[in-house]
């Protein structure tokens, strides 16, 4: 991708988005290239559900839809 230093200024949070995706960016300064941006690390797809810490060898987080709709679900109180 290439943009003005203009653009950089205006579209800064969309110009970082494609950087984060793993896009290298070339920012031109009076119609001459200025700078590259590129992002620091590989950029990896994440997998559908990625827990990070200590919920990360929980049996929980082997199915986190049915844990969240567990905890979602609706409460009655009194009834058996």
């Amino acid at each position: 991708m290439k943009v003005t230093a203009k653009e950089l200024r205006e579209r800064t949070k969309e110009i970082m988005g494609s950087v984060e995706r793993g896009e290298e960016v070339e920012v031109t300064y009076h119609g001459k290239p200025f700078a590259v941006i590129t992002p620091t690390r590989k950029v990896r797809k994440a997998d559908k559900h990625t827990i990070f810490g200590m919920w990360s060898d929980t049996p929980q987080a082997e199915d986190v839809d049915a844990y969240v709709r567990n905890l979602r679900k609706g409460r009655t109180f009194g009834a058996d």
